[in-house]
């Protein structure tokens, strides 16, 4: 959860507290109460907690919306329930939820209508286009107005990522919750206050449409593409394909090879044709085996490259909702899986969802935190009580772990056994970000999600910077390698270049590969040539 700058209203935590723990008493209470005559009709009984006692504010005039094709005002909504949903795009625990929010939506398609309320966390996250492509990355099919100067999350006093406020028909706060876990809370909830304002007359029942994005998007061959990683000795490279569920094998100059997964949302195992996968990123090279984070299912899946098979070998299928239990196999829960490598026998884990580095021993698969506490935060010490968030790329030099802690913008190292610490190479702490070379604490990147070592050096993918850094490790010393910060697709000299919130970085001996992931790209950086370029994909029918 993302700590912000107000108090939520006590009024309001307090009334969904009681409407959630009390609403069976609720329930039976109203039953026994008698009914109110008006005008001849009998109307059911007026309950205080979903009546609510604060007016919701509305939406500020003149901000941009998106997934709509036109402004909304909580007026304009009166008889329909409506949700906000307070988030930032970089944000897992905002990801997390999204689930929830659509089934939600599924079930209540009529009666509910979810507002996502996009407050930025990072200066990158407030471009428009940027948070366009968040939608489509995350597939989000309800209108989303952008809070850029924060204005209705001031309105509402809300203070984390993820805050959900619900508003009844008639445009009144009934309650408010932060965090994860939303479904069955909200369920109860909603399905009641439905029936209620069902009965009250006062429930709008209409069918509700909405303009979305993806209706405009252009088709790609490469949908979001997370993660790469680039096989030398084999002339192989992995391409994480995440929005079209799949996995991609080709050379290093991109004929493609296989494909793994059939591209439909799901967990099968099976063949590589059969397989099906959920947003996948991150992926490790061990001979003919690839391990893979399918992200969104919570699981490490291995793919046989000689048999051309998938089976899951981490992970229940549901995300972990306890910190720091570990497991054997697909006996215990994972949670957002992000990036990974093999090492002596060991599968390390970039666990994006605890704030945590994980490691799986391959020879049964016993699956248990490595580093980090659990708590999001930036703390050195320990491997037990240092504090991470949400690292997204790992990589190593044989003696440490080099990772991309993206919530606090650092490159954090932690040392291999039988070591027993965490440091930081370049970074400071969850508000502290920005694009600053230099060296030790003064430098600055902005949520950076991939890392790779190469020459000595770290490489780092500083995503919403939209750019690469090269780091020097004993120095700590950070500059500009490849990238201009303005979002594009120009190839040519390293400076000019351009990328679009690359998410994955990895290095042959003459050249680094980029997922650049907003661009729906796989970009190419030879280290002699000083050249970026794009690596075309051919010779499949996608």
């Amino acid at each position: 959860m993302r700590t912000g700058l107000n108090r939520l209203l006590t009024i309001i935590v307090s009334i969904l507290v009681v409407v959630i723990s009390c609403g069976a008493v609720f329930v039976a209470a109203q039953e026994s109460k008698s009914a109110v005559e008006q005008g001849g009709k009998v109307m059911p009984p007026k309950n205080p907690m979903f009546e609510g006692e604060v007016n919701a504010p509305d939406f500020p005039s003149g901000m941009e919306w998106l997934n709509t094709e036109k402004p909304l005002s909580l007026r304009d909504l009166r008889g329909k329930i409506v949700l906000l949903d307070f988030w930032t795009y970089c944000c897992i625990n905002c990801m997390h939820i999204i689930p929830d929010l659509k089934k939600l939506e599924a079930k209540y398609g009529n009666q509910l209508v979810v507002i996502g309320v996009h407050s930025a966390k990072f200066t990158n996250e407030k471009g428009t286009d940027n948070i366009r492509q968040a939608i489509l990355r995350y597939e989000i099919e309800h209108p989303v107005v952008k809070d850029r100067d924060f204005e209705v999350w001031q309105a509402y006093t809300a203070r984390a990522w993820p805050t959900l406020v619900l508003i009844n028909p008639k445009g009144k706060v009934v309650g408010a919750h932060s965090g994860e876990g939303i479904y069955e809370i909200f369920d109860k909830v909603i399905g009641d206050m439905a029936n209620y304002f069902r009965e009250q007359g006062s429930l709008d029942e209409k069918a509700v449409s909405f303009k979305l994005e993806k209706f405009s998007a252009p088709p790609s061959l490469l949908s979001f593409p997370g993660k790469v990683v680039a096989d030398e000795k084999g002339n192989r490279l992995f391409i994480a394909d995440s929005n079209h569920n799949r996995l991609i094998i080709t050379d290093l100059d991109g004929k493609v090879m296989e494909v793994i997964g059939d591209g439909a949302i799901g967990a099968k195992d099976g063949s590589f044709a059969d397989a099906e996968f959920n947003h996948p990123q991150g992926m490790a090279l061990d001979g003919d085996a690839l391990y893979i984070c399918d992200t969104e299912n919570h699981l490490i899946r291995k793919a046989d490259l000689k048999a051309k098979t998938v089976e899951t070998i981490v992970g229940t299928g549901e995300q972990a909702r306890e910190f720091n239990i570990e497991g054997i196999g697909r006996k215990v829960a994972l949670n957002s899986p992000w990036d990974a490598l093999v090492f002596n026998g060991k599968l390390y884990v970039a666990m994006a969802g605890p704030h945590q580095i994980w490691v799986v021993d391959l020879k049964d698969n016993e699956a248990k935190p490595y580093a980090g506490s659990g708590r999001e935060n930036h703390v050195d010490g320990t491997l037990a009580n240092s504090a991470l968030a949400q690292p997204s790329g790992i990589t190593t030099d044989g003696k440490s772990l080099f990772f991309a802690d993206s919530e606090v913008s650092s490159i954090r190292a932690a040392t291999l056994p039988p070591g027993d610490q965490v440091s930081t190479i370049v970074g400071k702490g969850l508000f502290d970000y920005g694009d600053v070379d230099g060296s030790g604490d003064s430098v600055r990147l902005q949520h950076p999600l991939g890392v790779a070592f190469a020459k000595g050096k770290l490489y780092v993918a500083d995503t919403y910077n939209h750019k690469i850094k090269e780091l020097e490790i004993t120095k700590r010393e950070s500059r500009t390698f490849a990238g201009s910060r303005e979002r594009g697709t120009r190839d040519g000299d390293l400076k000019q270049a351009q990328f679009n919130e690359p998410g994955g970085i990895s290095a042959t001996s003459k050249s680094l590969f980029i997922a650049d992931t907003n661009n729906h790209l796989i970009r190419r950086l030879d280290f002699d040539g000083g050249k970026v370029s794009t690596v075309e994909l051919k010779g499949w029918n996608f």
